[in-house]
């Protein structure tokens, strides 16, 4: 009987792999079960996207016909990536904010580093000033600068740096370079009427596509300090003055589980992951101590993701980058799903060893392919050893979702990015 189970078992499986929509292969990896194929993540969000410039080297290698580049992210300059793309490397994610901006009038002229043309939302348009190129507030500061040579904005203004305001925290987040530089919906639903945009766009791209409908929040805790104080300044305040620390985090949590409230009440029925935003780790660590982490973030986070999965059936996965080792336990206890991008090529982020200690409680989320060394400066055929390697580690018993480590830079040459996609379709 036994004997008899298994084989039915075993047939069952084989019959839903053949039948696995790219939401429910995606899905079946978030519950730890093995799918019909690895699921893949490209663009799904703004840490697993690819550089204009890259992009548009990528269609012309591909042969793929001439269309004008998309910047959806003026900061890091990312593009949106087209269907034929997408089917092309059967790519199972899509992020909501391809609902949005779907007018000609939402989007303006401009040039890549590289001269490049390309279209970008228009209220993120730069401007030129001297031998640079700036990005303005609402209220005319700049914000950001890039030098003509560079291939991203670096945030050019802290507003607490010298004195703050925590009554002021909505306010002057107008003048950070990331709360102000907005992909879309953006603006487009900061209007009597935006919910009601919100969810429409939600509803007709969850309608549109069997894709896993990927909806980005932020929620970010330190990362929104820094934006703020800058880094220095905001880890001082955390070591000097936790006091007062926590009357900002106090503040900022509040702020985001009101948004909380309105995103999902919106978006809740027609997304299946939010995406929530915090870079607690470097190259060799994370940036606070677990001690620290407990007393400052852990209570809110789990605030927060509790908060989510109150509203919507939805799974809660942080982007954060660098070395986190120390910090999963943690993570995992606050009531994280997923953690991206699995920074493998930084200290204790080994993904075997990852995957032995943490794979049955969190999914993997990225580590498919080390974007530092190997993506960018390796042969193709280094690129595909190395991806069926990851794959082949992270991969077993489900809880993985292919991606390289956060986003395919400007100077990835098309071959590897097509050697890459090669490696983890060939790994089934």
């Amino acid at each position: 009987m036994k004997l008899l189970l298994q084989k039915w078992k075993s047939i069952l499986n084989i019959y839903l792999k053949k039948r696995m929509t790219s939401r429910e292969r995606v899905l079946a990896a978030l519950n730890h079960r093995e799918s019909d194929r690895v699921p893949i993540d490209l663009s799904g969000h703004r840490s697993s996207g690819i550089s204009g410039i890259a992009y548009n080297k990528l269609r012309k290698h591909l042969g793929f016909p001439s269309k004008p580049v998309r910047i959806y992210d003026i900061v890091q300059q990312l593009a949106i990536v087209d269907e034929d793309v997408l089917d092309l490397f059967r790519i199972d994610t899509i992020e909501l904010g391809r609902a949005f901006a779907l007018d000609e009038a939402d989007w303006a002229d401009w040039v890549l580093p590289d001269g490049t043309p390309c279209r970008v939302p228009i209220w993120t348009l730069p401007e030129k000033e001297a031998n640079q190129w700036v990005l303005r507030s609402k209220s005319g500061r700049v914000i950001a600068v890039m030098p003509e040579s560079g291939f991203y904005f670096e945030q050019a203004y802290y507003p607490f740096f010298e004195n703050d305001d925590l009554d002021a925290i909505h306010e002057v987040m107008e003048e950070s370079m990331w709360c102000s530089m907005a992909s879309p919906p953006g603006p487009l639903t900061e209007v009597p009427d935006g919910d009601k945009i919100l969810a429409a766009g939600a509803r007709t791209l969850r309608a549109s596509s069997d894709r896993i409908v990927i909806g980005l929040f932020g929620g970010n805790l330190l990362e929104l300090g820094q934006f703020l104080y800058r880094n220095d300044r905001f880890l001082m305040l955390l070591a000097e003055n936790p006091r007062h620390a926590h009357k900002f985090l106090d503040k900022i949590t509040e702020m985001h589980l009101a948004d909380l409230d309105r995103f999902l009440g919106a978006v809740g029925n027609y997304i299946d992951v939010i995406l929530f935003g915090d870079d607690l780790g470097m190259q060799s660590g994370p940036q606070i101590s677990p001690t620290m982490y407990r007393e400052f973030f852990k209570p809110r986070h789990m605030l927060m993701w509790k908060r989510a999965k109150e509203l919507a059936d939805v799974k809660i996965m942080l982007h954060c980058c660098g070395s986190i080792r120390e910090l999963i336990p943690d993570l995992i206890d606050a009531g994280l799903d997923a953690i991206n991008p699995v920074q493998i090529s930084s200290r204790g982020m080994d993904a075997k060893e990852l995957k032995a200690n943490f794979g049955d409680k969190l999914v993997f989320w990225g580590g498919g392919c080390d974007t530092q060394n190997i993506l960018n400066h390796g042969s193709p055929e280094e690129v595909r050893q190395h991806v069926k390697n990851q794959v082949s580690v992270l991969s077993p018993g489900g809880g993985f979702v292919f991606q390289q480590v956060h986003n395919i830079l400007p100077d990835v040459p098309p071959e590897n990015i097509v050697a890459l996609f090669e490696a983890v379709s060939n790994t089934e």
